[in-house]
Parts: structure tokens; C-alpha cells; sequence
């Protein structure tokens, strides 16, 4: 209880002082921006990259979705986080991005009922993979690898809300889905890639237990 306490005033800090720097910016202090965005500079091309797979459109669908924020800084509320905001844009213009290029059905994005059922591979024991893993050299190419071998509807989901750190309503708004299929594409996420680890014997690393033969 406490520890949720502390995370929500921590969380009110930075959203309140989001909103001081915004109203500076807003004001003519426009080099400031880089101050909003440095934070997460890095989230917003790795989500870009995570949905496009391509380093050069992810480093230009980034830019543009920076300089869409900064020219739409006035719209911008201020309920949530300013991160959460701006990786919402990125995703959208990624899939935009994604679209032009595969010609991709918006269907196939909206739509639950496309979606292929997907059986999980049964194990005696299983924990959730942690997201800190991320940060271990030894299992980011790994999880890398996982993401790669992801179907782009389950690899955005998981994306944005276990690394980008959105909450379920900001994953459904940002993907233009309803929230019960954010939560299904999620738990569907979640499960392949640990079949994914435990089906290439790389369970050790993360206490799953034995691979399945």
C-alpha cells in the first residue's frame, strides 16, 4: 500500500512538472523541448522499431512523430504522463507507416474476432517473464528475438504496455482497440514469448522449468 502511494505522488511530481515545462515551452521557450523528450528518447524508437522493424523508418517515423507532438503541444491535456502521450502518437504513426508499406488490412488491427486462437505450451510450472530481463545483456538479444518472431498485432500490445509501460486504457486508445482485447492480445503476448524462450531451451535463464520436448 505504501509502496503504491509513494509510485502515485512520484507519479503526480513528474506530471506536474511536465506541465511547468510544457507552459514554458508553450510560452516561446521552444529549445526546451528537448527537455520533455530526452527521457524517453530512446523508448520512442524502440517502440517505432518494434512495430516497423526497420531501423531507417522507425528513426524517421520517430522524428516526425516528434515534431507532431511539438506542433500539437497545445492539445495536449495533461491528465497522464507526457511519455505516455507521445508513444500513443508514435504507435499510430508507425502502424500508419506499417500500413502504406505491407498493405495492411485496418481489420485485421480493430478486429478480435480475426484472430487465431493460440494454445500455450503446458508446463508444471510458470512464471511471467519480467520485464527487467530487458535490461540483462545476456537475454536482450534473446527477447529481441522473441519480439521479432511475434504476429505485429501481439508485438505492439506487449510493447507498449510491458515496456513503454502504458496502462491498459492508454494501450487501448493508442492501438484503437477495446480494452478486453488489449487484455486478451496481452495475456496471448505474454504466453508466446515465454513459449518462444521455453521451446528454445532458454527457460534456465528465467526459472520456467524444462523445455518441453
Amino acid at each position: 500500500m505504501q509502496n503504491t502511494l509513494v509510485k502515485e505522488s512520484e507519479n503526480d511530481r513528474v506530471i506536474e512538472g511536465e506541465r511547468e515545462l510544457i507552459a514554458d515551452i508553450l510560452a516561446g521557450n521552444h529549445e526546451r523541448y528537448y527537455e520533455l523528450i530526452a527521457p524517453i528518447e530512446r523508448r520512442v524508437y524502440y517502440t517505432a522499431y518494434a512495430i516497423l522493424r526497420a531501423e531507417a523508418d522507425a528513426e524517421e517515423v520517430s522524428q516526425e512523430a516528434i515534431l507532431k507532438a511539438f506542433r500539437g503541444l497545445r492539445t495536449f491535456r495533461g491528465e497522464a504522463r507526457f511519455s505516455s502521450w507521445l508513444l500513443s502518437i508514435v504507435g499510430n504513426e508507425a502502424r500508419m507507416r506499417l500500413r502504406k508499406r505491407r498493405e495492411v488490412s485496418l481489420e485485421l488491427l480493430k478486429s478480435p474476432d480475426n484472430e487465431d486462437e493460440y494454445t500455450p505450451i503446458e508446463l508444471a510450472e510458470w512464471r511471467e517473464i519480467p520485464v527487467e530481463a530487458l535490461a540483462q545483456k545476456e537475454l536482450a538479444a534473446r527477447l529481441e528475438e522473441a519480439l521479432a518472431a511475434l504476429p505485429e498485432i501481439y508485438r505492439e500490445v506487449l510493447i507498449l504496455r510491458d515496456i513503454d509501460e502504458l496502462n491498459i486504457a492508454e494501450t487501448s486508445a493508442a492501438l484503437e482497440i477495446s480494452v478486453p482485447a488489449v487484455k486478451t492480445r496481452l495475456l496471448r503476448a505474454r504466453l508466446m514469448v515465454r513459449d518462444y524462450f521455453v521451446s528454445r531451451s532458454w527457460a534456465r535463464h528465467l526459472g520456467l522449468g524444462k523445455a518441453q520436448p
